[in-house]
């Protein structure tokens, strides 16, 4: 597929009105200029009455200043992956009520509906989480790709996985909770620090992750889908897979509440949703899954179509208001048991794949109950997930770091502090067992 000269076409038709455009819609939004670029120009190419601004934040950080702002908004549009960030604006009554027409667009997109109930934000795109990898990495380490979350647990991928912080991006946290709502709350978190103890490093941001697979800074990566497909559709030697357990949930947009520019930001929102606005989304610096079902005839060989592979997504029905419920207790979580103490989980799970490797066929029945132990010590949980939706305690958490030195409110502070206690003294024990059981 040839990709799309939206700029040129948005500059012809500025020029031919003479002047720039008048009506400036103000858009807040996580996505890469990668991705708003060739949107922003078919826009404004479709409608040159308009012109676009567009501001780019990290998802929470758009949040937050849609809140800052609210008392004299000057934001029209928030455009964001995540639909727990749209959750929260509307509980904070930040998003507008307006009617936006589209035609053949579906209810549902796996087992996840589109659009909000209310009428408050709109999918325009669908959004899964996965894996990707290079493929000249892993053929040079001797690696097979792997396609679920039990294979990037695997003593092989030690030290090739690489993944972002869900504090830091929007998208990761949806990949973590998707994996604690598919596997059960236990469950998940265990398989999480198993991955993580394989992990090469925590990306800074989310888009970290694809730009180390694509330069082959490590060989995997953790990734929302379109990292994935548009590395490949621009040349690099990678792929991507869904896992079986993953959502399928749509990338949103909306107005935001007292919008300075209301019928822009409508015309904005009903042209994405449109044939042409659908198709841009098939830009090879894009690849993000269209609603328009009919969209896909133009999509290139290859590339998925969920509303044709029922398989994608439909492990998982993501409950966005239980994820909105915990969002910041699962980050800091996150943070605290793997993202700050990443050199010794690391080192832990080294200790117990070695240990694993030496008494594969030792039948030393004590060396094994060692490393049960210590599978034990890496896998136990500081809460249970009742109390990470008791609204009270998940209330303590009220601020996102960006780095460990961070200061937090003094409750989110003292039970972080507890948690890293027990992550710490487990992941030494956990350590100190398996060198013991790998020298029986």
């Amino acid at each position: 597929m040839k990709t799309l000269l939206y700029t040129s076409i948005a500059a012809t038709a500025l020029s031919a009105g003479g002047a720039l455009a008048d009506g400036k819609v103000t858009v807040i939004t996580s996505f890469p200029d990668s991705m708003t670029g060739p949107i922003e120009a078919a826009f404004e190419a479709a409608h040159p009455e308009y012109d676009l601004e567009v501001l780019n934040k990290k998802t929470s950080a758009g949040v937050k200043y849609i809140q800052e702002i609210a008392g004299d908004n000057t934001a029209d549009i928030f455009w964001a992956s995540a639909p727990d960030a749209f959750e929260v604006l509307k509980s904070d009554g930040l998003l507008a009520d307006v009617t936006i027409k589209s035609e053949g667009i579906p209810e549902r997109i796996g087992a996840y509906p589109l659009n909000d109930p209310d009428g408050k934000y709109y999918g325009f795109a669908g959004a899964g989480y996965g894996i990707m990898w290079n493929e000249r990495y892993l053929k040079a380490n001797g690696l097979e790709p792997a396609t679920e979350w039990d294979d990037l647990a695997k003593a092989e991928y030690h030290g090739h996985v690489g993944m972002s912080a869900p504090s830091r991006s929007g998208t990761t946290h949806l990949t973590v909770e998707t994996l604690l709502q598919g596997e059960g709350w236990d469950e998940g978190w265990a398989k999480w620090k198993r991955i993580a103890g394989n992990f090469s490093t925590v990306t800074e941001r989310s888009f970290g992750v694809p730009d180390g697979v694509n330069t082959g800074n490590f060989g995997l990566g953790i990734v929302i889908d379109f990292f994935g497909f548009s590395s490949k559709a621009s040349g690099f030697p990678v792929d991507f897979a869904y896992p079986t357990v993953t959502a399928l949930v749509p990338a949103n947009v909306a107005v935001v509440n007292n919008t300075p520019n209301e019928a822009g930001a409508v015309a904005f929102i009903e042209y994405l949703l449109t044939p042409e606005g659908q198709t841009v989304l098939l830009d090879p610096a894009i690849m993000r899954l269209p609603i328009n079902p009919a969209t896909y005839a133009n999509a290139p060989e290859g590339f998925p179509n969920p509303f044709e592979d029922s398989t994608i997504g439909a492990t998982v029905e993501f409950d966005v208001a239980k994820s909105g419920a915990r969002y910041n207790l699962v980050n800091s979580m996150f943070d605290v048991m793997i993202t700050y103490r990443l050199d010794d989980l690391r080192a832990a799970v080294g200790a117990i794949q070695a240990a694993e490797a030496a008494h594969a066929d030792s039948g030393n029945e004590e060396a094994k109950a060692l490393i049960a132990e210590a599978w034990a010590l890496i896998d136990a949980n500081p809460i249970d997930e009742a109390k990470s939706l008791d609204p009270e305690f998940a209330g303590i958490f009220t601020k996102k770091r960006k780095k460990a030195t961070d200061e937090v409110g003094a409750r989110q502070a003292e039970v972080e502090q507890e948690w890293d206690a027990m992550v710490v003294a487990n992941y030494a024990k956990a350590k100190e067992l398996a060198d013991k059981a790998a020298g029986m």
